[in-house]
């Protein structure tokens, strides 16, 4: 049987409109660097975890990576987006009504992100930690996305499939973790394009998104 056992959400730049605020952490970083950063490098940032970021990061701006530079950067980083994650992030548009409705449903949902922890409870503050019935980091897991550690550890803490599972993103490295991870796709993209590919479905916002919609997408998949 075709079922929808559990939403499994991505968080900056699918619930979150965070990705500007990371923007404005990471072209500061590059400018204490005494570089800047290129739109380029900015989108190939989209959707990494931690180490893999830092890795782009000095690649693309032509920076010696070593571990001093790259735990001093990522400390900075991490100093800098605290600040800015103090008091409420921006919403993408829809989020609040799909989360009302799904919880109302009695759909177990899960937030699944390659942010850290610490800065995860802070956005946390502005989602509902009444909306998730688990949540799970980059730094919890041995792989952050794209491998499909988030999305596997995510399904197990509810007790569910991936496979009965729907996933939430917005980015190629998000995509690519659900799809690995067996989850049913849904691709609602924020600050770069998506791939088109076997089985993803796509859509402009997250405006107007039902528990019905989202128990077809997993039926269609499974048929």
């Amino acid at each position: 049987m075709a079922r929808l056992d559990a939403v499994l959400w991505d968080m900056d730049g699918t619930l979150l409109d965070s990705e500007k605020l990371w923007d404005m952490a990471l072209r500061e970083l590059a400018a204490e660097m005494g570089h800047e950063l290129t739109d380029a490098i900015r989108h190939a940032l989209i959707g990494a975890s931690g180490p893999n970021a830092m890795r782009i990061l000095f690649a693309g701006l032509g920076v010696e990576a070593t571990p001093q530079a790259t735990t001093a950067a990522a400390d900075w980083i991490e100093e800098r987006v605290t600040e800015l994650f103090h008091g409420p992030i921006p919403w993408r548009p829809g989020a609040q009504d799909v989360l009302a409705g799904l919880r109302a449903a009695g759909v177990p949902m899960a937030l699944v992100t390659n942010t850290k922890r610490s800065l995860t409870e802070l956005a946390l503050n502005t989602l509902g930690r009444d909306n998730f019935h688990a949540t799970v980091c980059a730094d919890e897991v041995e792989h952050g996305k794209p491998a499909p550690d988030l999305y596997l550890r995510a399904a197990e803490l509810l007790g569910v499939a991936p496979e009965h599972a729907v996933a939430i993103e917005d980015s190629p490295t998000g995509s690519l973790a659900a799809e690995a991870a067996g989850c049913t796709l849904l691709v609602v993209p924020c600050e770069i394009a998506v791939p088109e590919g076997p089985g993803r479905v796509f859509r402009d916002s997250l405006i107007g998104l039902t528990h019905t919609e989202l128990s077809g997408l997993r039926a269609a998949r499974a048929s």
